[in-house]
C-alpha cells in the first residue's frame, strides 16, 4: 500500500465516522423537533403534564446529540442543531409563561445562545394564540399579564444588536415578534373597548329598568 493509499485509508475512516454520528445527530434533532412541536399543541391544550413529559424528552435528545457530535465540532454548529434547540427552548418558554413560571436560564438547558434567543422570541409569538384564547374566555386581565411577557421578551430580544451571523437570524424573528404583537395588542384594545361599551350599555339600561319614565 502506497503512502498515499495509507493517508486516504486513514481519512475515509475519519469521514465515515463523521457521517455516522451526523446520521444519529439528524435523527435525534428530529425527535426533538417532533416532541417539542408536540409539548406546544399540548401547553395549548391545558395539557400541561403531558406538555412536561414530552419537553423532558426533547431535553435528553438534546444533551444525546451534543454527545453524538462531542468529537465533530463543525457538525455541531449546523442549522439542524440551532433548529432543534431553539424548537426545545419555545417548548419550555411556553411551558413557563402558561404556567406562570420563571423563564428557562439556557445554561441549565444545555442549549446554544442563539438557539435560545430565537426560541424565547418565538415562544413570545406563540402566545399570541394563548393570549386570544383567554380573551375568548373574557379573561382580560390573564391576557394582558401575558402581552406583558410578550412585550418584556421583545425588548430584550432587539437589544442585541449583533449580526446575524452571531445570533442566528435573531433579527427576522424579532421582526416577525413585533409584528405580531401589534396584532395582538390591536385585538386586546378592542376586546377592553367592547367590555366597557357592553358595561355601559347594560348600566344604562339597568337604570332605566329602575327608574321608567
Amino acid at each position: 500500500m502506497s503512502q498515499l493509499e495509507e493517508v486516504c485509508v486513514g481519512l475515509r475512516e475519519s469521514l465515515e465516522r463523521a457521517n455516522r454520528a451526523r446520521e444519529e445527530a439528524l435523527r435525534l434533532c428530529r425527535e426533538v423537533i417532533q416532541h417539542s412541536s408536540k409539548a406546544i399543541r399540548a401547553v395549548h391544550r391545558g395539557e400541561m403534564e403531558t406538555a412536561r413529559l414530552l419537553a423532558d424528552g426533547s431535553k435528553e435528545r438534546v444533551e444525546r446529540t451534543k454527545a453524538a457530535l462531542a468529537l465533530h465540532p463543525d457538525l455541531y454548529h449546523a442549522g439542524y442543531v440551532h433548529d432543534s434547540q431553539k424548537e426545545y427552548v419555545e417548548a419550555e418558554a411556553m411551558l413557563a409563561i402558561v404556567g406562570e413560571k420563571a423563564l428557562p436560564n439556557f445554561e441549565e438547558m444545555g442549549v446554544e445562545i442563539p438557539a435560545y434567543l430565537n426560541g424565547l422570541a418565538e415562544a413570545a409569538s406563540e402566545s399570541r394564540r394563548y393570549v386570544l384564547e383567554r380573551l375568548k374566555r373574557g379573561e382580560v386581565e390573564r391576557a394582558e399579564s401575558v402581552l406583558k411577557i410578550m412585550d418584556d421578551i421583545y425588548y430584550e430580544m432587539v437589544s442585541f444588536d449583533f449580526p446575524d451571523a452571531v445570533t442566528g437570524g435573531l433579527r427576522r424573528t424579532t421582526d416577525a415578534l413585533r409584528a405580531v404583537l401589534e396584532r395582538t395588542r390591536a385585538d386586546l384594545t378592542l376586546t377592553v373597548v367592547q367590555k366597557r361599551l357592553e358595561t355601559t350599555i347594560a348600566q344604562v339600561l339597568s337604570r332605566n329598568e329602575t327608574f321608567p319614565n
